[in-house]
């Protein structure tokens, strides 16, 4: 949780170390300034007009999706919270969507859609970062579906999924039946 002025109210060492990667969070001097500088022209250059947003964060060689939700408190103290961030890991390398692609004969757009649909995201937050309605967001999904020959949005990621070779090293991946 981070104040009005984007200092941290509340944290956990790991989010810490994630967002102060490389530097060494003991052996700064004001934690507190860093942080609010590196949120404010790292995370927060999408700006919180309206009540949330998603962007992506690397820290060291690990990619991060930060979620962002602004507070807004009937009380407006220098303490009150403002923002709360929340970070979760991503699927950076681990999963080649091209082939997917390839195989299921997928679109610029409909791979980044299910780009997005693996990161966790709903059809609004899609449709957020895709600047596109909802409503084409499902679109895209449901002929997603008609390729891969699922029915379900959880389906397409089975199928990915199933596309990643255990026996292979991390990235590789083999065709489908």
């Amino acid at each position: 949780m981070l104040d009005v002025s984007l200092k941290p109210i509340m944290f956990n060492t790991e989010a810490i170390q994630i967002l102060t990667h490389p530097e060494n969070p003991q052996k700064m001097k004001s934690l507190g300034n860093y942080l609010a500088d590196k949120v404010r022209t790292e995370l927060l250059n999408e700006g919180l007009s309206g009540s949330s947003f998603i962007t992506e964060l690397i820290s060291g060689k690990r990619l991060y999706i930060c979620r962002a939700f602004h507070m807004d408190l009937a009380s407006r103290n220098a303490t009150d919270p403002s923002v709360v961030l929340l970070l979760e890991r991503g699927y950076q390398g681990l999963i080649n969507l091209s082939v997917m692609a390839l195989q299921y004969h997928l679109t610029e757009r409909e791979r980044e859609t299910v780009e997005h649909l693996l990161h966790g995201l709903t059809s609004k937050e899609i449709a957020e970062r895709m600047k596109i309605s909802p409503f084409t967001v499902k679109a895209f999904l449901r002929i997603v579906m008609l390729k891969t020959g699922v029915s379900t949005r959880s389906g397409i990621l089975g199928k990915l999924i199933g596309l990643v070779d255990s026996s292979a090293p991390p990235g590789k991946l083999r065709s489908a039946r």
